[in-house]
């Protein structure tokens, strides 16, 4: 177990999360490029970012780069060996869920090589929500806050057992995507929270990876409501990427998009990062497939918007 006060790296940025929920923000000494909630968390040193700029690029294009530097075997991330230097960690906390969406094996292995005294690694590859919570219980014994972590756990389960016991009323077909443009499916967590949220899931199973799929498999399954959440995107930029989906006659056709059943969530902030906020947004999705039911219940500002038919 790391001592209190010792020095950590974050290469994931629900570690960081969590690490600051847990009270042990002090202790964090470098985080990635795209660690910024809570805000304090910006001011820490970068010691992971991006190889390209994926603001400038459209879905399409960020896919193409992606994959042409996994063929190519050159680096999506990049390691700032001064930063990781001078942060000299005890522990390196990051991921095996996907290559693509933070820094994995490759960086990890990089930036132990480089440091002369030997960090501890925990790695943390969640599932489902219930693996995301016992991510939370680990880390708080990794870094020696166990009770700070019970405590915020059992928040956060009451939570998901409120929408569970008060979820009624017919169950919706749902698909959620978490990529536009190609189409991907939205898997791992999702799956689950779609359903603790009332609604039936389509396309994907719950610890499944995410996976391209063809707007065919849409058609046949029929959704009664369709979730945009493209991985990392909030929802402003959903939405200008959605137009583009609008131009295809076969997606204007669809039974969701006509009866303006098609939703843009916030997914960088509630669906993309195995953290805490995840719960935040299981209540999103609560209040898109049950919104009588969920009326009262409070969700984030700008979190979530109903994209109404065109014409």
């Amino acid at each position: 177990m790391v001592k209190m006060g010792h020095r950590i790296v974050s290469f994931l940025p629900s570690a960081t999360e969590i690490l600051y929920e847990l009270g042990a923000g002090d202790e964090v000494l470098a985080v990635t490029h795209e660690c910024n909630y809570p805000a304090e968390s910006k001011s820490k040193p970068r010691v992971i970012y991006s190889s390209f700029d994926p603001g400038r690029m459209s879905s399409k294009e960020i896919d193409k780069k992606v994959g042409e530097l996994m063929n190519c075997g050159m680096d999506i991330y990049v390691l700032d060996e001064k930063v990781l230097r001078e942060a000299k960690p005890d522990l390196i906390i990051a991921q095996g869920i996907c290559e693509v969406c933070s820094p994995h094996t490759k960086e990890v292995n990089r930036a132990v090589s480089i440091l002369e005294s030997k960090p501890d690694v925990l790695v943390l590859d969640p599932k489902n929500l219930d693996d995301i919570l016992e991510n939370i219980s680990e880390v708080g014994r990794k870094v020696g806050r166990q009770d700070a972590a019970r405590k915020f756990v059992a928040g956060l389960q009451a939570r998901i057992c409120r929408i569970k016991e008060t979820r009624k009323g017919a169950l919706p077909k749902v698909v959620c995507i978490e990529w536009l443009d190609p189409l991907f499916t939205a898997g791992h967590w999702v799956p689950q929270m779609v359903e603790m949220a009332g609604g039936i899931n389509g396309l994907s199973s719950t610890g499944e990876k995410s996976r391209r799929m063809e707007l065919g498999e849409i058609e046949s399954f029929d959704p009664d409501i369709i979730i945009l959440m493209p991985c990392g995107f909030d929802v402003k930029r959903t939405i200008e990427e959605y137009g583009k989906l609008l131009e295809d006659k076969k997606w204007a056709k669809l039974r969701a998009v006509r009866e303006g059943q098609v939703y843009a969530v916030n997914a960088n902030e509630y669906f993309s990062k195995p953290g805490p906020r995840t719960i935040a947004g299981l209540e999103i999705l609560a209040k898109i497939i049950n919104p009588d039911t969920f009326r009262d219940i409070d969700i984030p500002r700008n979190s979530i918007q109903k994209l109404e038919p065109e014409g």
